[in-house]
C-alpha cells in the first residue's frame, strides 16, 4: 500500500521475503508497481522485495512470468530472473517473454523494448529468429532496437530480414543503422537481393560489387 507508513510497508515486505513462496513472491512482485518519494526508501523496499522473490527460487518462475505479461516494465523481473535461473535458461525465459508481444501499435513499448536490448548479450540462431519480426515494428524505437539485437548475433543468415527492413523503412536513423551494421559486418550481398537493397542505402552508402561500402 504506497499510502501506508514507510514502517509498516517495510515490515509487511520483511515478512513476505521470509516466507519464500510462490505466493508470497507473486504479493512481493506488486510493490514494482509503483515508486515514491523519497527515492532512497523506494530503492530500498524494492532491493528486500526482490531479495524475497529470488529466495523463493524457481517456485517464483510461474508468479514473475504473469506479472511480467503486464508490467509497465521489466526493469526488476528481468533482474530478478537472472538471480533465479542459469544463464542458459535466462535467454530461454526472456524469449518466452518477448514471444508474448506482436508488432502491433502498443501504448507502452518499454516492456518489449527492454526485452530486445536484453537479447543483445546473447547470440544464437533462436536469439536472431526470435528478433527478426520485430524488425518491421510500428514502433521506431522498437524496430531500432531489433535492428541492433540482430546485428549482436553477427548471423549473415539475418541478411535477407534486413533488406526487407530497409527497403520498407521510412526513419533514416534506422535505415542508416542496417546500411552501417552491414558494411561493418563486411558481408556479401547475395545477387537476388542486390537491386533493392542499392535502391534503399541512405546517400552516404553504396553498393560496390557484393559489399556495402561507406562513401568517402
Amino acid at each position: 500500500d504506497k499510502m501506508a507508513q514507510n514502517f509498516d510497508r517495510q515490515e509487511a515486505i520483511e515478512q513476505l521475503a521470509a516466507m519464500a513462496t510462490a505466493e508470497s513472491a507473486a504479493a512481493l512482485l506488486k510493490r514494482f508497481n509503483w515508486s515514491m518519494d523519497p527515492s532512497i526508501t523506494d530503492q530500498e523496499e524494492k532491493e528486500t522485495a526482490a531479495q524475497g522473490v529470488v529466495a523463493a527460487g524457481t517456485a517464483a518462475l510461474e508468479p514473475l512470468r504473469a506479472y511480467a505479461a503486464s508490467a509497465e516494465s521489466l526493469t526488476w523481473p528481468l533482474k530478478i530472473l537472472r538471480q533465479i535461473v542459469p544463464p542458459e535458461d535466462f535467454v530461454d525465459e526472456v524469449l518466452g517473454l518477448l514471444d508474448e508481444f506482436d508488432t502491433e501499435y502498443v501504448r507502452n513499448i518499454e516492456p518489449k523494448r527492454q526485452l530486445l536490448i536484453t537479447l543483445e548479450e546473447f547470440s544464437s540462431p533462436e536469439v536472431r529468429e526470435a528478433v527478426e519480426p520485430f524488425l518491421t515494428d510500428m514502433s521506431e524505437p522498437i524496430r531500432y532496437a531489433a535492428v541492433t539485437t540482430t546485428f549482436a548475433c553477427k548471423d549473415p543468415a539475418s541478411l535477407g530480414a534486413l533488406v526487407e527492413a530497409i527497403t520498407e523503412e521510412e526513419s533514416l536513423r534506422i535505415r542508416n543503422r542496417i546500411a552501417l551494421g552491414i558494411a561493418a559486418a563486411g558481408w556479401p550481398i547475395p545477387e537476388e537481393l542486390r537491386g533493392s537493397l542499392a535502391e534503399a542505402l541512405p546517400p552516404e552508402f553504396t553498393l560496390i560489387g557484393d559489399r556495402v561500402e561507406r562513401r568517402g
